[in-house]
């Protein structure tokens, strides 16, 4: 769990770049699939069998959110260029946006756009390869409080992402979104290199926002326990790495897990900027 917040620094980012291009995308890029519409009434004559499988159907399809739908929000800035395939175009993006210091103390540009897709896809899984990760670990260690045989996390651990949050949550929301915009060749590119032909990294980072905002709000003290290494050779001592004690936050997607580490002042902040995103990348608002 000691570098999970990368992974969260690297998924807001994602949201939070900024700049624009629509035009020119909507000319180098295929159409993506129009937004499924609700199935029609069907006539009364329709066999029962045939109405239960056109609404399994419908149901088990996946929602779209073609890019081009954020277009009419952006303005005047959709007749920005877009971000070149190059290192140093994707650093120049996204300093003009966060600004140098900030894109220094943060990130790791080398291949930025394939880290980044590769975070946000495994936010909703249980791991993600540190050698994709493109942001620098949080400071200091991470605090536990240990009492009465109970491992729980300190309530001063929080601290460690005060000044995150501060960052992620000043970021403009409109000039983060025109820039995910004018980035979005690169991320539909690598996305699809990930392995994912066909698929609309749109639609996964919709979906990812989604999960995020699901995360529960527990008020009580968070119980851990260190994990340990299982085989045939008994270990010396166990890994300094902490697991939540109850399986089922445990089980929990990473980023959830992210969010649920970082406090609850913290992790409502940043719901708070999540929803906001989610609204201008998917045109839809989410209770």
């Amino acid at each position: 769990m000691q570098y999970f917040s990368r992974w969260l620094i690297a998924f807001l980012l994602i949201a939070g770049l900024a700049g624009i291009g629509y035009p020119w995308w909507k000319k180098q890029t295929p159409a993506l699939a129009p937004i499924a519409s609700a199935p029609a009434m069907l006539p009364s004559a329709v066999a029962p069998d045939a109405v239960a499988s056109a609404a399994q159907a419908a149901a088990s399809a996946p929602t779209n959110f073609p890019i081009e739908a954020i277009a009419p929000t952006l303005g005047a800035s959709a007749a920005l260029p877009p971000v070149a395939n190059d290192d140093n175009a994707v650093r120049d993006a996204v300093v003009d946006l966060l600004g140098r210091e900030q894109v220094l103390s943060f990130l790791d540009m080398a291949d930025f756009p394939r880290r980044l897709v590769a975070t946000v896809d495994n936010l909703a899984r249980g791991h993600a390869a540190s050698r994709l990760w493109p942001v620098a670990p949080m400071p200091a260690r991470f605090l536990v409080v240990e009492k009465g045989g109970t491992t729980t996390i300190a309530g001063g651990n929080a601290d460690r992402y005060n000044a995150f949050v501060r960052f992620a949550t000043s970021i403009d929301s409109a000039s983060a979104v025109a820039l995910y915009v004018r980035m979005y060749p690169l991320l539909q590119k690598a996305y699809e290199d990930l392995g994912y032909p066909g698929k609309y990294f749109n639609n996964r980072l919709v979906e990812v926002i989604d999960q995020l905002l699901q995360t529960p709000e527990p008020e009580a003290l968070i119980e851990l326990t260190l994990t340990r290494v299982k085989g045939p050779i008994a270990e010396k001592s166990p890994w300094l790495r902490y697991e939540y004690a109850d399986p089922s936050m445990e089980a929990r997607p990473a980023g959830q897990k992210i969010l649920l580490r970082m406090g609850l002042r913290n992790s409502s902040a940043l719901k708070v900027k999540l929803r906001d995103l989610r609204q201008r990348i998917a045109g839809r608002t989410i209770s």
